[in-house]
């Protein structure tokens, strides 16, 4: 396996783990390195880096952005982006893993990209309804501005020096695998 082939597989990761934080940032993202050329994507998904992606993904972006400073919509909008992350996380893996067989590229994505998208937005989305409950909706902005931010740094790290970008999805996937096993219940 190349130096590339790695690179590449590392940028998909990182930015399927920011698919679990909010689902098109890092889609739009993506879309915007590819439009600049400074990613190359597979044969089958340079889609992505065409004009009318980027806008629509851009679109879509500032939508989901707004729509989770709304408390309560924010929840709606979790219910929604669950199976979505999912299936983000494993488009972003398929489409920039580069120089590896189909058949490991799909395994990858469906493993690595779904599954950690999956993961992260299953535990912010717990996060958002304890908030909701916890305080009525009134901090909900709060964890909004931090899962955004969250996305935007994982997402840009991710692009520009993906080895970084793995680096911060395995401090953030201890990070949940931590609070989730504070948080179970003993049995």
């Amino acid at each position: 396996m190349s130096g590339e082939t790695i690179i590449s597989i590392f940028l998909g990761i990182g930015l399927a783990a920011s698919t679990g934080f909010r689902v098109f940032l890092p889609l739009f993202a993506l879309s915007l390195a590819a439009y600049n050329g400074l990613w190359d994507l597979n044969d089958n998904w340079e889609w992505i880096g065409s004009l009318a992606a980027l806008i629509t993904l851009g679109v879509a972006t500032l939508a989901e952005l707004f729509g989770y400073f709304i408390p309560w919509v924010d929840n709606a909008l979790d219910a929604l982006a669950v199976p979505l992350a999912a299936l983000a996380g494993t488009a972003v893996v398929v489409s920039t893993v580069t120089g590896v067989d189909p058949v490991i590229t799909w395994s990858l994505a469906i493993i690595a990209g779904g599954g950690t998208a999956t993961a992260i937005k299953g535990a912010a989305a717990g996060s958002r309804m304890a908030s909701s409950l916890s305080t009525g909706g009134l901090a909900n902005p709060a964890v909004a501005a931090v899962e955004t931010g969250t996305a935007t740094v994982l997402s840009l790290a991710s692009i520009l020096a993906p080895v970084i970008g793995v680096v911060l999805v395995i401090v953030i996937l201890a990070f949940v695998f931590r609070i989730y096993r504070k948080l179970r219940p003993k049995i």
